[in-house]
């Protein structure tokens, strides 16, 4: 992972939310966008030590790393205790292109009674838990910015966005949190 102690993390310090809904910065994590043919995630699975998941709209976790399926060969693998992703990855043997994007993304928790609602206020994704349960992800928008969006528990999400989008996604959710609180 990339030296994040040299650079003020964007949204430091920063909460929002309502009486139902909470907004909070997660803390810096390992990133890393993977591409790969189907033949290569056996041995991924394993330098992972998570099973890489092959369905649409799904994710797989092993303690504290996440593997989001975001197309029919890529994925984002996330490490919230900031592991070395990519020392994993240089030991898979086998092909596959991993990039480290710690430094690109930032991840906005939503959490509480009305994170659906106030996620719903600029994603056009059917969020119930029938059409996108728990451990569902997908590439989406939120207003005008992509995010990849992970529900974690059945009333809190992952919101991971590009940080030059984060000031914008982070205060849309605001104000869409204060709407759900009412």
């Amino acid at each position: 992972m990339a030296n994040v102690a040299i650079r003020k993390p964007a949204l430091a310090g920063r909460l929002g939310g309502s009486a139902t809904v909470r907004l909070t910065t997660a803390p810096a994590a390992s990133r890393v966008a993977l591409r790969a043919p189907a033949e290569s995630l056996a041995a991924l699975s394993s330098a992972l030590g998570l099973s890489v998941p092959t369905t649409p709209k799904t994710s797989s976790r092993a303690g504290a790393r996440s593997a989001l399926w975001l197309g029919p060969d890529e994925w984002l693998v996330i490490d919230d205790a900031g592991a070395d992703l990519m020392a994993a990855f240089s030991g898979a043997g086998t092909l596959h292109s991993a990039t480290d994007v710690s430094h690109r993304n930032v991840a906005i928790i939503v959490s509480g009674p009305g994170a659906e609602a106030t996620l719903l206020a600029g994603c056009p994704q059917d969020l119930s838990l029938s059409s996108f349960p728990v451990g569902a992800a997908s590439r989406t928008v939120f207003g005008k910015a992509e995010i990849v969006l992970f529900r974690k528990e059945e009333d809190a999400f992952r919101v991971e966005c590009w940080r030059s989008f984060s000031d914008y996604v982070f205060g849309l959710l605001n104000e869409a949190a204060e709407d759900a609180g009412h």
